[in-house]
């Protein structure tokens, strides 16, 4: 070997010596590394396996807990109603269910209703030109009176019937008066959206109709109400209606009625003298805004007996002379109507601030005779005519608790008949006059149960006009909750 590769062979020995010895530590410390990250990953694999045997087996007692709910809750159920609140601009809602600690208990609410009225003129000598009252149809009473107070049972009688009663008390000339004026059932469970009532109720064409007086935004009810329903369309029957599986809420029903009550008293052989029939369509618009609009049609035989005195008729008693009943109207009357309800409230919140638009037009048209008995002689006469009238209506709250309500009315009357004396002595005749008013109100309400209302008319019902105020509280006692649109 030659001598001077000794050397060189000895210094690469060192150099890789030096070289594997300078990488130990690091090598080492990777390996370490690697190591403690096997045994955290090992260990979080367990925990998270551990977790979720965990949660399955809390999920699975969890829905044998409900099943055991839904069981005893099948068995032991016995909801109640919502009912209507005052401080509510909607109708009453759908029955919702109880607590087993409300097991057997219907729900009961009482409506207290008062006001102050001041009229310019005697609203005893009330008159709406072209059209006949009935009814509870009228301006109300001058200074302190009771208004509308209400008694209301109601409750889901099991899982498939919901039940529900109304007594109206009101006074009157130093009378109290009694009135049923709801008591019906209803089914909760049939399938494809199919709804049955019957009884008593208030019937669902337009859209003020099916809210009782203390749910009204004004002290009264439009003109148009008035003078066609006697502020409602209410009697006994049976209603059959269809909510259609669609995005848009989209309603169909009918309703077969009888009864002595305007306007569809009738004394003749059939059973069922009305029937009606009603659409509607809403749904919204974004977050902050809502629609529906609806259409009704009434179709009423009348019949009403002048041994009653009952119907558009009334009596008039006059010292010195014998009594003496107005003409009355029998025979057909076909009715519809258009509603229209647009409501917004931003993001949906309609705590702070809300609007709500509301429209109503109705056209009737009678094609029937006029009747009327005077000193023992009847007098007949033909009679078609048509009535029409409209409201529209805008009730604003600005902030919780204050709302403001601009409503405006107008209706007309067209006549013709074969015997003009009964005519102009029904009151079908408008003598050139049609009705009209305006009324401003304010209202506050502390709470959901309670309401103050200030209002003022300027009323053209007859070519005497006249303006009142009135003053009105509205107190809610007793359960409430959801209400329609």
């Amino acid at each position: 070997m030659n001598p001077k590769i000794v050397p060189v062979l000895a210094l690469m020995l060192c150099f890789l010596s030096n070289s594997a010895s300078a990488e130990d530590p690091e090598i080492e410390q990777l390996r370490q590394q690697l190591e403690q990250l096997k045994l955290e990953y090992n260990s979080k694999i367990d925990e998270l396996e551990k977790r979720l045997q965990a949660t399955e087996i809390a999920s699975q007692q969890k829905k044998n807990e409900s099943k055991e709910n839904e069981e005893k809750a099948k068995q032991q159920m016995v909801p109640v109603v919502a009912e209507y609140s005052p401080a509510d601009d909607n109708a009453a809602g759908a029955p919702v269910k109880a607590s087993k600690s409300n097991s057997f208990n219907p729900a009961i609410s009482l409506i207290l209703d008062g006001r102050y009225s001041d009229f310019s003129e005697d609203p005893e000598e009330y008159s709406l030109s072209g059209f006949q009252l009935a009814g509870e149809a009228g301006p109300g009473e001058q200074g302190f009176a009771l208004g509308h107070s209400e008694l209301v049972i109601s409750a889901n009688v099991d899982d498939k019937f919901f039940g529900r009663f109304t007594a109206a008390v009101d006074s009157h000339d130093g009378e109290t008066e009694v009135e049923l004026e709801e008591a019906f059932f209803e089914t909760l469970a049939m399938p494809y959206g199919l709804k049955i009532r019957g009884g008593r109720f208030y019937s669902d064409i337009g859209y003020l109709n099916k809210q009782h007086p203390h749910q009204w935004d004004f002290t009264d009810a439009p003109l148009v109400y008035r003078g066609m329903f006697g502020n409602h369309l209410l009697g006994d029957g049976v209603q059959l209606s269809w909510l259609a599986p669609t995005d848009l809420s989209f309603e169909l029903g009918s309703e077969l009625l009888s009864g002595g009550r305007y306007p569809i008293e009738y004394s003749g052989d059939s059973t069922i003298p009305t029937y009606t029939l009603f659409a509607k369509l809403g749904g919204d618009i974004g977050i902050s805004h809502s629609w529906q609009a609806g259409l009704s049609l009434i179709d009423a035989k009348v019949d009403y007996s002048t041994e009653s005195g009952h119907g558009h008729g009334h009596e008039d008693e006059h010292e010195g002379e014998e009594q003496h009943i107005s003409p009355i109207y029998s025979g057909d009357t076909a009715t519809w109507g258009f509603d229209l309800v647009y409501k917004w409230a931003p993001q949906g919140n309609s705590k702070q601030r809300n609007l709500v638009l509301q429209f109503e037009y109705f056209n009737r048209d009678y094609d029937g005779m006029l009747s009327a008995e005077h000193e023992g002689e009847a007098e007949t006469g033909s009679y078609d005519g048509s009535q029409s009238g409209w409201y529209a209506q805008a009730v604003y709250q600005f902030m919780p608790q204050w709302r403001v309500g601009l409503r405006y009315d107008a209706l007309t009357s067209a006549v013709s008949g074969s015997n003009s004396e009964l005519i102009e002595e029904s009151g079908f005749d408008s003598e050139g006059h049609d009705p009209s008013r305006y009324s401003l109100m304010a209202d506050w309400s502390n709470s959901e149960f309670s309401r103050l209302r200030l209002q003022y008319g300027h009323d053209e019902s007859s070519p005497e006009a006249y303006d009142y105020w009135t003053l009105q509280y509205i107190l809610s006692l007793g359960a409430h909750g959801a209400h329609r649109y």
